[in-house]
């Protein structure tokens, strides 16, 4: 009883302690604050109003000329474009919140070429209310200064090619020797696509570092980041399910070579086109994206975010939410039919174990580690099929072409393919350009660089991407909080792990293409919170020496 007398006077105490510490407001303070809340409510109003009546209006214009599925596009982008612009803060996380659920969106509206880039209506809007909140602050849209001059470099580079060699491509259509005729040619709308592509959300890394104010913003974005993987990851398990018992019927009634391709006739309510024929051994599953091995990066990825936040939120309720999107991870990688996420989940988790130091904070580590082996030898045995499968794939495939093999090859074939010194014409080896003219299917990252800006640009971009790495690496080091280091280590090791990553095209398509630039802002944005918290906590220690 007097322990527990003592425990609720303590409770009491601290309670009072915090009510005394936190700052009273006085009463023109709490008027001025009810003014401004009216004020932003009345603005709210009035721009959904005029908004929703433009958007309408047009909409009903476009239904009579054009039908349905051009109208509703236009209203749903009409809005999104304006409240973006209005309020970038939120414009940013619903870009972010959008990507894991692209594809599915994508399909469920009609799928066009339209729609594939969609996002950019959530993120260009933000943008462009960003960089001029920064001019008129005199804040620098990129951060660090030092990844300032590679970029100027490497933009300056890729513009040559755009002018010089996409435009004499525009000029001289019959001068496109080099790839299969295309029924459309539109070599500068390639180019200029080609560059979004390449350096379109660079600017992302500025816009979360002015988005993040302090370490409840960053924690608000990292949560968010890991309700949506728990959200897609269970989404990908019920798919699964679905095909499994027989909801969806995927590939499996397909006939010859259809059995082994991916449709979109076969997917299955989420994501794009899947293959699910479990007769012949073959399963390639979407999760909630265009195509299968999107979902595998998209999990490989949020290995990294799930990590960090398992191991290092404060809140004991998220660290078990983000374990359980862990979870899902692992149980996707393995009933996905990915070998790629199959090998690299796992693989990531032990990497990020020994770099981030908390193998040896036993305490988390024990329970986690060992909830999530059984997690995946639960998953492995239930599905010993599907690992069989993909443990065979995966070493034929590197017995048939070894990785490094394979991207020596690439570099060869590319380099004997290059005749001039700044490429072959940005948007030439890029897949969602393919629509504005011919196109070069080129498998591995850097060749694929090479083939678009010539070996100059190559250089520019190794250059651009070893700088922000060495950037990652001085703001992970500076940081001193034990929680923030663990995430500033997680996010380095994937900045360093997509910079020098060849192997496919990842940083060319969704989710790796906005996910890198996204956790490079995070990650040079730690340092000044990790400085605010020492700011915070050295005028509590000033008090109590003072007391003392």
């Amino acid at each position: 009883m007097a322990i527990l007398k003592s425990k609720t006077k303590r409770s009491k105490k601290s309670k009072n302690q915090s009510k005394s510490e936190s700052p009273t407001l006085t009463l023109q303070e709490r008027l001025a604050a009810k003014r401004k809340a009216n004020q932003a409510r009345k603005e709210l109003t009035s721009v959904l109003t005029t908004v929703i009546f433009v958007s309408l209006f047009v909409g009903l214009l476009l239904f009579l000329v054009s039908g349905v599925k051009t109208a509703v596009p236009v209203v749903l982008g009409i809005v999104v474009i304006t409240l973006c612009y209005k309020y970038p803060r939120v414009g940013l996380l619903a870009f972010l919140a959008y990507v894991p659920f692209g594809g599915t969106i994508t399909y469920y509206i009609g799928n066009s070429p339209i729609l594939q880039l969609a996002k950019d209506a959530f993120y260009f809007p933000a943008l462009i209310a960003i960089w001029q909140i920064c001019r008129k602050q005199n804040l620098p849209l990129i951060v660090p200064k030092s990844i300032r001059t590679p970029l100027f470099i490497l933009f300056s580079l890729c513009l040559l090619t755009l002018v010089f060699i996409n435009g004499s491509q525009q000029l001289n259509p019959s001068g496109i020797e080099f790839l299969p005729k295309a029924p459309v040619e539109i070599p500068l709308g390639m180019g200029i696509l080609g560059l979004k592509v390449l350096l379109g959300y660079v600017f992302l890394i500025g816009c979360v570092y002015h988005l993040i104010k302090d370490k409840k913003d960053f924690l608000l974005v990292t949560r968010i980041q890991v309700a949506l993987i728990l959200i897609c990851g269970v989404l990908g398990i019920i798919q699964y399910f679905f095909l499994q018992v027989g909801i969806c019927q995927g590939t499996r009634n397909a006939a010859g070579g259809d059995l082994f391709k991916a449709t979109l006739e076969a997917r299955c309510y989420f994501g794009g086109a899947l293959v699910y024929s479990p007769d012949e051994g073959i399963i390639r599953l979407p999760g909630t994206f265009v195509a299968p091995w999107q979902w595998a990066w998209f999990l490989i990825s949020s290995t990294f975010f799930a990590f960090a936040s398992g191991f290092s939120d404060p809140s004991f309720i998220w660290r078990i939410i983000s374990l359980g999107s862990m979870a899902t991870v692992f149980i996707n990688a393995v009933i996905s039919g990915q070998r790629i996420a199959l090998a690299l989940v796992p693989i990531c988790f032990i990497i990020l174990l020994f770099l981030t130091g908390q193998i040896g904070n036993l305490k988390r580590f024990i329970p986690i580690g060992a909830g999530l082996a059984l997690v995946l030898g639960i998953a492995m045995v239930n599905n010993p099929d599907v690992v069989k499968e993909r443990t065979e794939s995966f070493t034929g495939r590197w017995e048939a072409s070894p990785p490094q093999e394979f991207i020596i090859q690439q570099f060869e074939d590319t380099w004997k393919g290059l005749n001039s010194p700044l490429g072959m014409g940005l948007g030439r080896a890029t897949n969602s350009a393919r629509t504005l003219g011919a196109t070069r299917l080129i498998e591995t990252y850097y060749p694929k660089v090479m083939y678009e800006v010539g070996i100059v640009g190559l250089l520019g971009f190794i250059a651009f991407v070893t700088s922000m790495t060495i950037a990652g690496f001085k703001a992970y080091r500076s940081v001193k909080n034990r929680n923030l280091r663990t995430y500033a280590a997680a996010m380095w090791v994937f900045v360093l792990f997509i910079s020098y990553n060849t192997y496919y095209y990842p940083l060319d398509v969704d989710p790796v293409a906005v996910y890198y630039w996204f956790v490079a802002g995070l990650l040079f944005k730690l340092p000044v919170l990790d400085k605010q918290e020492k700011e915070e906590l050295e005028p509590k220690k000033k008090g109590k020496r003072f007391l003392l």
